[in-house]
């Protein structure tokens, strides 16, 4: 039998354990600790269907607050 981690999966699972941790506790080192990881889940989680939907519902979200912006 061979076991396959995916390492998005992995990353997710460690980001939803860190950003549930208390704020006050955290040092600067630890807060970018957990920036280097959550971008290297972005970079990952990218050229999937998963990633590529996101991406799509945030560009209409921006394109929808920059056309209500404007006259």
């Amino acid at each position: 039998m061979i076991l396959t981690l995916n390492l998005a999966v992995v990353l997710a699972v460690i980001i939803y354990f860190r950003i549930r941790r208390r704020v006050q506790a955290r040092s600067r080192s630890d807060q970018w600790l957990t920036v280097f990881i959550v971008l290297i889940f972005g970079v990952l989680i990218a050229p999937t269907e998963f990633g590529q939907g996101i991406l799509d519902v945030l560009g209409d979200v921006v394109n929808n607050i920059s056309a209500s912006g404007s006259p």
